[in-house]
């Protein structure tokens, strides 16, 4: 086998250095921009704050934030959803922006045709008004009036970015579950808790309570995640009491949330 030569980096890895310096740093008057409007940036330390910023960095340089229905976007705004879209990545890392490419961003809620077959062969097809989608492989999409309303009332239990993320995060492993990638004996865990957690919520949902919880995350696993990530960023508290050990899984996989470290 011939010898490598001393010094030689192969060619992936010269791509990989290459694209990585390839993420321009952010304008500081952009960040610091991003910073005042962004309530759960305000309460990082620094260390996740400066980790939050290169992620941000990395997110405009890999991702195209397209505005539709004549909705415009400044320079700031773009920065602000860069750092919005990187929070669940705090821990996880910048791997956990593949996949996909683009960021699509409509004014206000927008409606989806959708369809379905049932047992008996009949199509049925009717229209959702979403706040925020995202597709397996493909784009995510979200409402700039909900990311607006969720920044006003950061601790309200909701944050669409975050709960779309959530399912991109998901569904790194190939199977939108509700369980993203993690070692071995964590993943078994994981599955373990929050199974036990759906069923149990599920159940409260069919019965008719009343929850504390978001009703929408009894929909499917994968929700039930999401939905959850929603609360460890805008709730913490509340999740803790209702689902302590989904709260204890988040916080493992997400960090500590800036509303529980202010």
């Amino acid at each position: 086998m011939a010898q490598l030569p001393a010094g030689y980096v192969p060619l992936i890895s010269r791509l990989s250095r290459w694209l990585r310096i390839g993420a321009a740093p952010i304008d500081d008057d952009l960040w610091q921009q991003a910073c005042q409007a962004l309530p759960w940036a305000r309460r990082l330390d620094d260390a996740r704050l400066a980790r939050l910023r290169g992620l941000a960095a990395r997110f405009l340089h890999e991702k195209t934030i397209t505005p539709l229905g004549g909705l415009e976007l400044a320079d700031g705004d773009r920065v602000l959803l860069a750092a919005l879209c990187c929070l669940p990545l705090l821990e996880f890392g910048e791997q956990g922006l593949r996949g996909w490419s683009q960021l699509l961003v409509y004014p206000d809620a927008f409606r989806v045709r959708r369809s379905h077959v049932d047992a008996a062969g009949v199509l049925h097809e009717w229209d959702d008004e979403l706040a925020g989608e995202a597709w397996d492989h493909g784009p995510l999409v979200l409402s700039w009036a909900d990311v607006r309303a969720d920044l006003e009332e950061p601790d309200a239990g909701y944050c669409v970015a975050v709960h779309e993320m959530a399912h991109k995060l998901d569904v790194l492993d190939g199977e939108l579950d509700g369980t993203p990638p993690l070692p071995g004996a964590w993943h078994r865990q994981w599955a373990r808790d929050f199974q036990r957690a759906y069923d149990a919520f599920c159940a409260q949902v069919d019965a008719g309570a009343e929850t504390a919880i978001d009703p929408y995350a009894a929909e499917a696993p994968e929700e039930f995640f999401a939905v959850a990530t929603e609360y460890h960023f805008s709730a913490p508290a509340l999740l803790e009491e209702e689902m302590p050990e989904v709260a204890a899984h988040l916080a493992r996989f997400y960090g500590p949330s800036p509303l529980r470290t202010a």
